[in-house]
């Protein structure tokens, strides 16, 4: 069964083309499938860069309630002992809890980052498109002072414009996800 590949186009043509491993972190790739077919990524744009580090796409589930998800962290069991720790040309979700991870917010490790190993799952490689993540690393930032935590939001805008994936006929379900009773700081309030 060949894996799952999915496509960013950004907003300067340019794409990023990710090979999807559901062989590695199975209920994570379903999460990224689902969130990407249902259009939650498309046109948004790149919320934090830290050089050296990450990128990260979002850092408040894309400004959707339908986002504010975590799911379980199964990555030792997923991995069968074989924690991968993430570097660059890796794609990870986000880290909440030793119990729970983000549901829909990836990023892409700069480095290799032991300190996340165990904590943010790597469910994808990227194999096309490298020099981009290169390219935005270095792009002009500012900070948002209004964050707990270091977020540089590009001074123009590095935009998602689509992204699609090609799951080759197979059908990924639904993943399992928990809600959680208490949302994140960063995360906005829905009325």
């Amino acid at each position: 069964m060949q894996n799952p590949i999915a496509t960013i186009t950004l907003n300067n043509g340019s794409k990023i083309v990710l090979e999807l491993r559901p062989d590695y972190a199975y209920n994570e790739v379903c999460s990224f499938i689902s969130v990407a077919q249902k259009g939650y990524y498309n046109n948004f744009a790149i919320q934090r860069i830290v050089p050296g580090s990450w990128i990260d796409a979002s850092y408040n589930a894309f400004f959707r309630k339908e986002c504010q998800y975590f799911l379980p962290n199964r990555i030792e069991e997923e991995s069968k002992g074989e924690i991968k720790i993430p570097e660059f040309g890796d794609v990870c979700l986000g880290y909440f809890s030793d119990t729970e991870i983000a549901g829909a917010e990836f990023f892409f490790p700069l480095q290799q980052v032991e300190a996340l190993k165990g904590k943010c799952p790597v469910f994808a490689q990227v194999i096309q498109g490298a020099e981009e993540l290169h390219r935005i690393e270095k792009v002009e930032t500012y900070p948002n002072p209004y964050e707990p935590v270091e977020i540089n939001v590009p001074r123009n805008p590095e935009i998602m414009v689509t992204v699609e994936v090609e799951t080759f006929g197979v059908d990924y379900p639904e993943p399992e996800k928990i809600i959680p009773e208490k949302m994140p700081e960063n995360w906005p309030t829905f009325a």
